[in-house]
């Protein structure tokens, strides 16, 4: 593909074989408790590997092991994989996974949630993979994820489940019970009633300090829907759909910079371009960037909008049926105000991209991207050279900036630095 050099930007792969092929919803991330964090994937035939890095002889070690989650048939075939920490004061890590069991007369779907509520175990993986909620369906399942909502004035973690008949189910923790229970959907999310199709991806976008959310989703269909809903008095606010032709492989919410217009929705599909519609709160669909050469690697099944060289503008990383990893990133034209996701580069796999995740592995404050091909996991630390270039860079900046205004050390404020370099303070801070 173009633009090696590009590519780059994430090396250091290391690998992990799957014991048979995973899917679009196999990979989940490990957050909370101490230390770094892990990684969850979920391969067809009722395998479940748990990566992370072990710090051996002061040296980070990649091991991944697989780990055994009860009331999984081993002819199970796995179908998605989710995991959260509760929000505090509660604590504790939540996993759920969605399987068939083949009963030889008919395929039974199954939604297994784990979760350890021992004290001192409520982070222990081997602890909380052995403590289960089972529950049996009649409907085929799709994607398993999660989002945080408001109730009252509380903030909680639910799953949202999507299934075949079409309809997306809602589980909510019942903490007087210590068990999740379903919840009618349309008390929280008022804006996925009445679907027109099977959801396959389906992405909530919290805005800070509004009391508001952003929901999208993409359908078998090829319908998509985006939603602007009050958290309080759970009305839709505003809602916007439009129907392509093929199946929806991705919908993703995701913040431009102010100047470029607020919040955007990435939609991909299985066999047409990829779009960025643009300041969707003011423009609805009606303002759309074509990701061009989208459409040129089969299709797309995974995606990722992520800022990984540190210059302060996103990404967007598309992961395709066709073994190729494509980057694209926002430039402006002269005069032209909504400019463009052009194409950076791309990079090869030796097999289909299926999950990508970007997820801290290591502590150390910078994200690895984890990808998921067809029969194994890799990943891709982040290059130190792009964040030791960025942190360079503003010095002499600053230097200038202290003499110019005779500061003393130790008062120079973040509000009197130029824009770009308040951008790039963010840095210190992951």
């Amino acid at each position: 593909g173009g633009g090696r050099a590009g590519a780059a930007a994430c090396d250091g792969d290391s690998f992990s074989r799957l014991a048979s092929q995973s899917n679009v919803y196999g990979l989940a991330a490990l957050e909370g408790g101490e230390g770094p964090g892990g990684l969850l994937a979920a391969a067809l035939k009722g395998k479940v590997i748990y990566f992370r890095y072990h710090d051996l002889r002061q040296r980070l070690r990649p091991v991944a092991r697989e780990l055994q989650f009860t009331y999984i048939p081993v002819d199970a075939e796995m179908v998605s994989i989710n995991s959260f920490p509760k929000l505090p004061p509660q604590c504790g890590l939540v996993v759920s996974i969605t399987f068939i069991k083949d009963s030889g007369d008919k395929a039974s779907p199954f939604l297994n949630i784990y979760c350890d509520y021992e004290p001192g175990s409520e982070y222990d993986l081997n602890s909380v993979a052995c403590s289960c909620l089972n529950l049996e369906f009649q409907f085929t399942l799709f994607q398993l994820c999660h989002t945080e909502v408001c109730i009252g004035d509380k903030p909680k973690t639910v799953f949202l489940l999507s299934r075949n008949n079409p309809s997306v189910r809602l589980y909510k923790e019942n903490e007087g019970s210590h068990q999740f229970e379903e919840q009618p959907v349309q008390h929280l999310f008022p804006e996925l009633q009445d679907l027109p199709s099977n959801v396959l991806w389906l992405d909530v976008c919290n805005i800070p300090g509004a009391g508001q959310h952003i929901t999208a989703f993409g359908c078998q269909s090829g319908y998509v829907r985006v939603a602007r809903v009050d958290q309080a008095s759970r009305a839709v606010l505003q809602s916007w759909s439009i129907q392509q032709d093929g199946p929806i492989s991705k919908v993703l919410v995701f913040p431009l910079p102010s100047e470029l217009g607020g919040y955007s929705v990435l939609v991909t599909s299985t066999i047409e371009l990829s779009v960025v519609y643009r300041d969707i709160l003011t423009n609805g669909l009606g303002n759309q960037l074509i990701l061009l050469a989208s459409d040129q690697y089969n299709s797309v099944l995974c995606v990722l909008v992520t800022d990984v060289d540190f210059d302060g503008a996103c990404e967007i990383f598309l992961g395709t049926y066709g073994q190729e990893l494509l980057c694209y990133k926002y430039t402006s034209a002269a005069g032209n105000p909504p400019g463009e996701f052009r194409l950076l580069w791309t990079r090869r796999f030796p097999s289909p991209l299926l999950s990508m995740l970007y997820t801290d592995l290591t502590a150390d404050g910078l994200c690895e991207s984890a990808v998921v091909c067809l029969k194994g996991l890799r990943i891709l630390q982040v290059s130190v050279t792009a964040p030791l270039a960025r942190l360079r860079h503003p010095l002499p900046i600053i230097g200038g900036v202290l003499a110019a205004s005779n500061l003393c050390a130790g008062s120079l404020h973040a509000s009197r630095l130029p824009s770009s370099l308040r951008r790039d303070r963010i840095w210190f801070l992951r």
